[in-house]
């Protein structure tokens, strides 16, 4: 056990912590997505209850439920003690930086953010990156200074 608060996690050199990560990604978004629509279901019951509590104002925030949602849920799980969310760690995978800190709250939520602007401006065809860049990192993976590893 190390007294240090912040102890580091180095991403390994090893090519085995990088084998059949994409695939493994595509499944843990399937998954997260579907945790994030059955999350929006009890969002949506506290929006519409703080929408009759102050008159019809809190109604506005149904356009934005889904991504409030979202980078909520992304931001506390990678930012979180696993660094991954519930369908990273169903298929045994975690986000690491490549400096050895941890993932904080604010890395996540932009983590997602760049994701989702990538893929919006030049298509999920980026995804493809990840085929050809080493260690399996997409786009949004190199601008932060992340990768993907295996736990499993």
């Amino acid at each position: 056990m190390s007294l240090d608060r912040n102890p580091t996690y180095a991403a390994p050199d090893d090519w085995r912590a990088y084998s059949g990560v994409l695939s493994r990604r595509v499944f843990a978004f399937i998954i997260d997505y579907l945790i994030v629509l059955l999350l929006c279901i009890p969002a949506a019951v506290v929006v519409f209850f703080l929408g009759i509590i102050t008159l019809g104002l809190g109604f506005m925030l149904y356009p934005v439920l889904f991504v409030v949602v979202a980078l909520l849920y992304f931001g506390l799980t990678l930012g979180g003690p696993a660094q991954a969310s519930l369908g990273m760690r169903s298929m045994g995978i975690a986000m690491m930086r490549l400096d050895g800190r941890r993932i904080d709250f604010l890395t996540a939520v932009a983590h997602t953010v760049i994701f989702w602007i990538i893929n919006s401006v030049l298509t999920p065809l980026i995804l493809l990156a990840g085929l050809f860049i080493e260690r399996s990192r997409l786009v949004h993976d190199l601008l932060l200074g992340t990768v993907v590893v295996r736990t499993a």
